[in-house]
């Protein structure tokens, strides 16, 4: 960076800096709104996206926004795929469809893969982080980072804002995204290497510079990212000649199955993914097999033995048209017709795979989304894994910041999202490859294969986190891929996301899903699963007797309720005829300072008179005559199982004595 000719007059001081407010910059955000972390969160965009860029979003994303209580806006405005086609050459070189294959898994969530643009879900987004935060977090737009410094860990007198960056308030007129001459909007600005190397207008000038002291930083700025660069952290993967175009139009067709989503292989001009959107509006992704080129060498390149960098092509953009894109997409559509009645967007990317060396530098910068993973669109996975990233740091940072646990868990950050992060480039770089080939160099078969393989990750709901401090289970266990079943919970897998099920609330006999009754508020839920224990003397011997150790003040579980951070919830499998409120300890069913009860904290696995419950035990693999204590983190995975037991409970508060600060064994 160039060498500040101005001493900043500005200063400011935040628990957290998020740089970058694309999908990951805000997930992070929204965590830190609800839980109550000062933060700060820059730009260099003068506006937000109201157009394109990425469009999908997985089953356990929108499970996710259930939790946040936004889901509700996504399911009124999304196109939600039910069903995928696909077509290759006839004998006559002309397409024709050759299979048909549900879209992602059936039921493997409650909420099918959707599709609609990235500004939509921003405003969500930022909505709910406005509701919040009370109105007092908003992106502040457009500011430049200028420079990064983290203070040694061995600081003589270590300050409580160890990281500083310097910012750069830009002219709003300077900071609007390239549009390289074209009427109609597009993405190119932010596509290919070399961008960042521009200039922006304004960003050589001193003036208006604040200095920002930050617990703690996360760069969430995108492929090309500043604050990666800045940790000196490595991209590596590599750039291929692949070039494909991207339209979103309403179409005037006479094609089949517009409103499925397709995957088409031409005989000689290339091939197109069709995804249906919101609207009446249609995204085309289009094969350009004679896009006009420039030669350059690509900075993330692997040097050669000769020192040298291996050299690269990208699209020179300034050449690129929405026409030249939909002819090449007629062509490949032929037989049918393809016309345009409304062109909203276009764009064009060259396909690589890169993935971070390091997702963090001294446990107190961190980047997530594409500055740790880039790949092609093809599987629908920016977007949402950028935002599973942060919606997995940020409460990690959130319990640190507040004092509430010890900064060891940030290490399972990278952990946990790296694997992640590699599972998904393997399966992008064999998609895109069988995707950009013709059909005489590829098994079509194979193509479909590997389409209905990657179905279950493709959905978000199969991603299974290893051994850590914050998962509990065998490490004789570990193989990266199978999943770790409790004896206790034999269809429940420690290190993967509680799957839903319908219940019923003791209470008042509503049913709900489960989900729902978990809200993204930054609490363990400790959910015991007490099983019949009206027909069961033991078990109800049991559930007394947890009652009774969770009630005494020595446990410390009023404070960790007080803080936050454990919530406490019985789920009983016992016929309601059976079943009086007065069964339950008053632990599950606790009264607040003016002495009303809290009456949500039971529910039962049994039939209901209106809709189909009863199947929870059964889900899960729990016996009704054993019961099983089952811990959730935060972020709704399952971290560990414990018989329930008094002794079983007391292990849950020996686990978590290990990283909740405070908390020690000898107290419980």
């Amino acid at each position: 960076m160039a060498a500040l000719t101005t001493t900043p007059t500005k200063e400011s001081k935040v628990d957290v800096l998020i740089v970058g407010a694309g999908p990951a910059g805000y997930m992070a955000a929204l965590w830190f709104a609800r839980l109550g972390i000062k933060t700060k969160i820059i730009d260099k965009r003068s506006t937000q996206i109201f157009t394109g860029q990425a469009d999908g979003l997985q089953p356990r994303v929108l499970e996710v926004f259930e939790t946040f209580g936004f889901v509700d806006r996504a399911i009124k405005e999304v196109a939600v795929g039910y069903e995928a086609c696909f077509y290759e050459p006839d004998e006559n070189g002309l397409i024709r469809r050759v299979d048909k294959l549900p879209e992602g898994v059936p039921g493997i969530s409650r909420f099918n893969g959707s599709v609609i643009h990235q500004g939509r879900i921003e405003t969500w987004l930022s909505d709910a982080i406005s509701e919040f935060s009370n109105g007092t977090l908003n992106v502040e737009r457009p500011y430049l980072p200028q420079s990064l410094e983290i203070e040694a860990a061995d600081a003589p007198t270590p300050s409580e804002y160890p990281v500083k960056v310097v910012l750069k308030k830009l002219p709003d007129d300077n900071a609007s995204p390239e549009q390289f001459g074209h009427k109609v909007q597009n993405g190119l600005y932010r596509q290919f290497e070399g961008d960042q190397q521009n200039p922006v207008p304004g960003a050589e000038s001193g003036d208006d510079l604040e200095t920002v002291h930050a617990k703690y930083v996360l760069g969430c700025d995108g492929a090309h990212s500043w604050v990666r660069k800045q940790l000196g952290i490595e991209h590596k993967g590599e750039t291929t000649d692949y070039v494909w175009g991207v339209l979103d139009i309403v179409p005037v067709t006479d094609f089949p199955d517009i409103r499925k989503r397709c995957s088409i292989h031409s005989k000689d001009g290339g091939s197109i993914m069709v995804i249906p959107r919101e609207d009446g509006i249609v995204r085309f992704y289009i094969q350009l097999r004679e896009g006009d080129h420039i030669a350059t060498v690509d900075p993330a390149a692997e040097p050669t033995t000769t020192g040298e960098k291996k050299p690269a092509t990208r699209v020179d953009r300034t050449k690129l048209t929405a026409e030249h894109i939909l002819a090449t997409a007629q062509k490949i559509m032929h037989p049918y017709s393809l016309e345009v009645a409304e062109m909203h967007w276009f764009t064009a990317y060259q396909i690589g795979q890169r993935v971070a060396t390091a997702f963090q530098k001294d446990q107190r910068v961190f980047i997530a989304g594409d500055a740790c993973h880039t790949h092609s669109p093809k599987a629908g996975q920016g977007m949402n894994v950028s935002m599973m990233d942060t919606f997995n740091l940020a409460w990690k940072l959130a319990y640190v910041v507040k004092g509430l646990a010890k900064p060891s868990i940030l290490a399972t950050y990278e952990s946990e999202r790296l694997t992640v992060a590699q599972d998904l480039i393997a399966y992008d770089l064999k998609l895109s490859r069988l995707f950009s080939s013709k059909p005489g160099e590829i098994s079509t078969d194979e193509f479909r294969r590997v389409i209905d393989q990657g179905s279950a990750f493709t959905t978000g709901c199969t991603v299974n986190y290893q051994t850590s401090l914050l998962i509990d289970k065998p490490a004789a266990a570990e193989d990266n891929v199978t999943p770790y079943y409790s004896p206790l919970a034999t269809k429940l897998a420690i290190g993967m996301r509680l799957p839903d099920t319908k219940l019923v609330m003791q209470s008042d006999a509503r049913p709900w899903y489960l989900n729902q009754r978990l809200p993204s508020t930054g609490q363990f839920r400790v959910l015991v699963f007490m099983g019949d224990y009206a027909q069961t003397p033991a078990l109800k011997a049991q559930m007394e007797a947890i009652g009774a150790y969770l009630a005494k003040p020595a446990n410390s579980l009023s404070r960790l309720r007080a803080d936050g951070v454990v919530q406490t919830m019985l789920i009983h499998a016992s016929p309601q005829a059976s079943v009086e409120w007065d069964d339950f300890p008053l632990v599950f069913r606790p009264r607040d300072e003016r002495g009303v009860m809290d009456y949500w904290l039971v529910m039962a696995d049994t039939p209901s008179r209106h809709e189909v419950t009863g199947n929870a035990y059964e889900t899960y693999g729990i016996e009704k005559g054993v019961g099983a204590v089952v811990v959730v983190r935060p972020d709704g995975y399952v971290a560990k199982v414990v018989e329930p037991t008094v002794e079983g409970v007391r292990g849950v508060w020996d686990w978590l004595s290990q990283f909740v600060v405070g908390l020690t064994p000898a107290e419980v």
